[in-house]
């Protein structure tokens, strides 16, 4: 892959670096003769107290700059991107690969597959190891990039060959102990194929990860996303109930011995699974500090607890984000009738009405319609929210009552931007459905204060 050179962003007004004549739009290309490839050489390379850095400057002139500093002193040097560097993409060709089930036309950035450690360590997204050699690992090591989340899916070294359709995929036990020898704490996942690495290969699985706690933090089960766009891939079967309960217990026996054995319950198993099973979804303190938290495993419990308290704060002094906002006692809450919508995926559907009925009992003057929006832009085996598209909320709400304002979950947009799978804005849909959208945090506090219409 061709390197991406990445400049200067800005620099900080009385810095090191502005005395030294560093400008916004300079390349450093190397430190100490050392090439600069990610944030973490630069990092780790100007923590010495003397520095030979060389830059490149807009005007074509190459500077060599020598710095006298503080032990860990910061420059004062900010940059575009934090990985300086193209990510590293994935060179698998896993069984279960959720892009490779994306239909043709969709925008470029979603068809592209990461397997970056830096982005491990930046974003929390997972990866499997297989397109590092030990010296990356030791690299890893070096720059204390803790802690590092690893697709694992199977120990078993000829299994996971075949689910990742790699035949450097099957070392990744030892390096993950390589990686907890080294003081880095590693986060696990097993996406669950049903009949290929549940059962038998699970316990095995989370078995060899659990004996290496702490270093292994911990694990989870997630259920294996089937879109409807699989023609010439490998045959995978959705869980339905009763395998879904048979994992749940499964599991749950291993939280048991794990509990007892360490003090921690070390695997964790998706909501979806719940869900799915019609079981209720575990008490909060179940998840111990949520560590998969962002792998959906733990966020229905998260968000209750979240709404219970907010709603508890209601009856006194209620605030979001450090801002004051009135108390269910100011009669601006009672003044007139609210109507409003909320839409949502299969699987939280149950929950969001049971959150949205609790507060019109406790607010008269609301009413709060949940609909429940059914994946058909991937297919009726993908029911989380955050895989709705525009297109679907359309079609599916078209000729609903929707009230003043329509209420949808942030999950559903790109991260930092309005727009959802399919290229739909936020505008796009307002205009399509005329009606005011506005999107809730996924968090219980921010729940109420839209549903309620909060104002300062």
């Amino acid at each position: 892959m061709k390197e991406r050179i990445i400049p200067v962003k800005s620099v900080l007004p009385g810095s090191i670096a502005e005395e030294a004549g560093i400008e916004a739009g300079d390349i450093i290309l190397s430190i100490n003769g050392e090439k600069i490839r990610d944030i973490f050489d630069y990092q780790f390379l100007i923590t010495n107290e003397n520095l030979m850095v060389e830059i490149l400057k807009q005007d074509g002139e190459v500077w060599e700059i020598e710095i006298e500093k503080d032990e860990y002193e910061d420059l004062g040097i900010e940059f575009e991107n934090m990985m300086l560097e193209d990510a590293k993409s994935c060179n698998n060709k896993c069984i279960f690969c959720f892009i490779d089930q994306l239909p043709k036309g969709m925008r470029d950035t979603l068809y592209f597959k990461d397997d970056d450690s830096r982005l491990s360590f930046f974003m929390g997204n997972y990866v499997t190891l297989t397109n590092m050699n030990f010296d990356d690992i030791d690299r890893i090591i070096k720059y204390k990039m803790s802690p590092i989340n690893v697709s694992v899916h199977t120990t078993n070294p000829d299994l996971r060959v075949f689910m990742l359709k790699n035949k450097k995929a099957g070392d990744v036990v030892t390096k993950i102990k390589r990686l907890i020898d080294g003081g880095i704490e590693v986060n696990c996942q097993i996406v669950l194929c049903r009949d290929i690495n549940d059962e038998e290969e699970l316990d095995r699985t989370i078995n060899e990860l659990g004996c290496l706690y702490p270093g292994v933090k911990s694990i989870s089960v997630v259920p294996v996303g089937i879109t409807k766009y699989r023609d010439g891939l490998t045959s995978l079967k959705p869980y339905d109930s009763e395998s879904s309960l048979k994992v749940i217990n499964q599991v749950e026996a291993w939280q048991k011995k794990f509990k007892e054995r360490f003090g921690s319950r070390i695997v964790y198993i998706a909501d979806e699974f719940y869900i799915m099973a019609g079981k209720d979804i575990p008490d909060y303190e179940e998840y111990e500090d949520f560590p998969q938290i962002e792998n959906g495993v733990g966020l229905i419990a998260q968000l209750k607890k979240e709404f219970e308290e907010a709603l508890e704060q209601l009856d006194s002094e209620f605030t979001c984000e450090g801002k004051k906002y009135k108390t269910a006692e100011d009669s601006s809450l009672k003044e007139e009738m609210r109507n409003i919508s909320i839409a949502t995926g299969v699987s939280p559907y149950s929950y969001i009405k049971e959150m949205a009925e609790i507060l019109e009992n406790k607010f008269r003057n609301i009413n709060i319609n949940v609909y429940k929006i059914e994946n058909n832009f991937f297919g009726k085996n993908v029911t989380v929210t955050g895989l709705l598209t525009g297109q679907d909320l359309i079609e599916q709400l078209m000729n609903k009552e929707l009230g003043d304002e329509l209420l949808i979950s942030r999950s559903m947009l790109k991260a930092g931007e309005d727009i959802l799978l399919d290229d739909y804005s936020v505008a796009d849909l307002e205009q399509k459905l005329k009606v005011k959208i506005t999107v809730v945090d996924n968090d219980g506090k921010d729940f109420i204060v839209k549903v309620l219409g909060i104002v300062l």
